[in-house]
């Protein structure tokens, strides 16, 4: 497992091997973890490097199957020995958290160590993040990368708004939107904490703009990137930056997609489309007739060359995205029939082994945080659609849906302000698109050949025989949310099809080879 901010191996310590004021013993297979309470090193203070480091690896331990790991109390010193052996809980949970430990010491343990005092956040240890083996177990894919299916052959392309200037990482604690860093830097580290191979990264500057730096990478672009790169790590990623002025308002954003829509369409096979945009209402009452005319020309466009383009719902449930108005409608060009529209849910899965339990629809209150879903006022209900239940004479939003609370999203890599870096868990639609695209580009080497507009497909397997095998269905939950003081009702997740999570989410084992085939 790769190291936090870049030190080396080293033996564990949380304070001086002392006084036993007390001993915890946890049995994991044939091995025993002691941990002592008290110790003639006297106490230490809770800002320390030693004590967060040991706080950390306590809740992590205590989210990865150990629910009575103690926490460190900074009154008294605290010493962890041995190691935990087998295949039992403490074993498996060790091998989980077992890089938050410091190496400032001479206790009994070798152990992974920050080779700094300071701990930056990490999702693994305290919100109940999944690392990316547990994310693609969840959802079924880590089958089809252990038979070979991993994205090789299969070029996913990312429209990005483009960055320039130095890297500005920020901290967790900060308004994380503003962080900017070197891509090349945050997939290293990415890499290297979660065994993955180097990714196969490629950078397109055409309509980038003269100032922009080609490494440096908005929050978005990373979770973009690196989620792609987790469920199809063959895969090649081309990063298609785009100058920020030039999607500054609909009218620019409708050209500007226009553009680098057909772009994609020769640049690969998949197109993932969430980040670009967030600075305006793209509610459908945003657009004129024509700007949704010259989007959904290029979406033909991209239709006849065999791409296809997956775009986030929206992460304002009922109401569009960006929107400050307590108006229930949906965005675009989520709402375009020739997109496959990505909704968001909450994810629960076993903190250990990643095996699925049970998913609600994502819906974070206080503040406008939900699955964006409802039904078009532009555009009538797709053939695709035809006879689907809740489906009235307008095109319904989501398709499908994938986790996207950041509580229980993937864990991503940024790099620290100070070095190191910080794990963040992926949240928002702007998650689930890029995850269905990677989820696409699986499917595409599977069949041996670009399989472009799927939304037929999907719903010819969603209203098949084997819906309940190739799709997690999502039936609890709502996008109902609240803005500026007024309550805005949205709709409930249930049975089939809805209009939040669509047809749920995926069990890739079995969805990705019924759509290759």
């Amino acid at each position: 497992m790769g190291i936090i901010s870049g030190g080396n191996q080293g033996p564990r310590r949380a304070a001086a091997l002392a006084v036993v004021a007390a001993v915890v013993m946890l049995t994991a297979g044939c091995g025993v973890v002691h941990i002592h309470f008290g110790s003639s090193a006297g106490p230490a203070s809770t800002g320390s490097g030693t004590y967060q480091a040991d706080l950390a690896y306590a809740h992590c331990m205590q989210t990865h199957g150990v629910p009575d790991f103690p926490d460190p109390n900074p009154s008294r010193g605290v010493s962890i020995s041995g190691q935990p052996q087998g295949n039992g809980p403490a074993a498996r949970a060790n091998d989980a958290c077992k890089h938050l430990l410091a190496a400032d010491g001479t206790g009994t343990g070798s152990l992974t160590a920050p080779a700094t005092a300071s701990v930056p956040d990490d999702c693994l240890a305290v919100s109940g993040c999944y690392a990316p083996r547990q994310f693609r177990e969840a959802y079924g894919i880590q089958p089809l990368l252990d038979r070979g299916i991993d994205g090789r052959g299969v070029t996913v392309v990312l429209p990005e708004e483009a960055e320039a200037g130095p890297p500005r990482p920020e901290p967790v604690t900060s308004l994380l939107l503003q962080s900017v860093t070197d891509i090349r830097q945050d997939l290293a580290g990415f890499d290297s904490r979660f065994g993955l191979r180097s990714a196969k990264i490629q950078v397109i500057t055409t309509l980038a703009g003269s100032s922009a730096s080609p490494w440096l990478a908005g929050v978005e672009e990373v979770e973009d990137t690196e989620l792609v790169h987790a469920i199809a790590p063959d895969a090649t990623i081309r990063e298609l930056l785009v100058n920020p002025a030039d999607v500054s308002t609909p009218a620019k954003l409708a050209a500007t997609f226009a553009t680098y829509v057909r772009m994609a369409a020769g640049q690969g096979e998949v197109m993932s489309q969430s980040g670009i945009g967030q600075n305006f209402n793209v509610g459908e009452s945003s657009w004129t007739s024509a700007e949704a005319a010259t989007m959904n020309a290029a979406l033909e466009y991209a239709e006849a060359r065999h791409l296809t383009v997956v775009v986030a719902s929206g992460d304002n449930g009922a109401i569009g995205n960006g929107s400050t108005k307590p108006v229930r409608e949906v965005s675009l060009p989520a709402s375009e029939p020739l997109v496959l529209a990505a909704g968001g849910t909450s994810l629960t899965a076993n903190p250990v082994t990643g095996a699925y339990i049970s998913e609600t629809a994502w819906n974070t209150q206080p503040g406008p945080s939900a699955s964006g879903g409802g039904f078009s006022r532009l555009f009538p209900r797709p053939s695709y659609q035809d006879g689907v239940p809740g489906i009235g004479a307008t095109r319904g939003v989501p398709d499908v849906s994938a986790d996207a609370w950041s509580g229980t999203g993937m864990a991503l890599a940024f790099s620290a302000p100070g070095g190191g870096y910080e794990y963040i868990g992926a949240g928002g639609t702007s998650a689930a698109a890029p995850f269905w695209a990677a989820l696409i580009a699986l499917a595409d080497q599977e069949a041996g050949h670009p399989l472009g507009f799927v939304n037929p497909a999907i719903y010819q397997i969603a209203r098949g025989p084997d819906y309940h095998k190739a799709f997690h269905d999502i039936t609890t939950g709502n996008n109902t949310v609240s803005i500026n003081g007024v309550t805005v009702t949205g709709y409930q997740a249930g049975p089939g099809w809805d209009p939040v999570t669509g047809w749920g989410t995926p069990d890739a084992q079995v969805l990705i080879p019924l759509l290759a085939h």
